[in-house]
């Protein structure tokens, strides 16, 4: 089965996907499984701890009749767990258009046979493993206290798996976006572009690679400054 090859064989399964590109299944698979973790993550946390997690969050700066207007209009915890289920999913159809879009681009430019069907198949198919970040979520969700965050609950982000920097830290944001499973996910799609274009590592991995450099490399330069 596809589904269980693209982790032991992926050759195997950008072979079969070459001239038969399908993306609705591992799609369905990711965004479903990112979109229960948070579900289970928000019906789980202490909405009384959470909501001043929030306030400690975002409202360090405000006065206190700021706060107080903002906790009036700031959804609770069991809210939110059915908007993320509506935002995750409408979130993951735009970044994998986009995604697809780019590898298109980067057919043309390189001189490939990229429809967006196929860049659509090969964005898909390869964040598959994602669906290790919303297992090992889903698990530090029930056996962890109710009153822990959701980042915190993302072990496979270089924070907290490496480093645990307090909110306001200026590498906190990248350190907590970049997960290890980016590699993972980056050698997949790498493997299906030089699988179905016989192209060398280097220019796949130049491909796939791109977009994530500029995207991390501003994070960082932003962090710097």
């Amino acid at each position: 089965m596809q589904m269980i090859d693209i982790f032991l064989e992926p050759t195997k399964v950008w072979t079969q996907l070459k001239e038969r590109p399908t993306f609705l299944l591992p799609a369905l698979v990711v965004a479903g499984a990112i979109t229960l973790a948070a579900v289970l993550y928000f019906l789980h946390v202490d909405p009384v701890w959470f909501a001043d997690y929030q306030i400690q969050a975002i409202g360090k700066d405000m006065s206190a009749s700021e706060i107080a207007q903002m906790q009036k209009f700031m959804p609770g915890a069991r809210t939110l767990a059915w908007i993320t289920a509506a935002t995750t999913l409408l979130t993951f159809a735009i970044i994998y258009s986009l995604v697809a879009l780019y590898y298109l681009l980067a057919g043309k430019v390189g001189g490939h046979p990229v429809t967006f069907r196929r860049g659509l198949a090969l964005t898909t198919w390869s964040s598959l493993p994602m669906v290790v970040v919303a297992v090992v979520s889903i698990i530090g969700t029930y056996i962890s206290s109710p009153q822990t965050s959701y980042e915190s609950l993302q072990m496979l982000s270089v924070d907290p798996l490496l480093v645990q920097l307090p909110m306001d830290h200026d590498w906190s944001t990248l350190a907590k976006s970049f997960s290890l499973i980016n590699i993972w996910t980056s050698f997949l799609a790498a493997l299906g572009w030089k699988t179905w274009f016989r192209t060398s590592w280097g220019q796949a991995f130049f491909v796939v690679l791109l977009p994530l450099v500029l995207i991390f490399g501003g994070m960082a330069l932003f962090a710097a400054l």
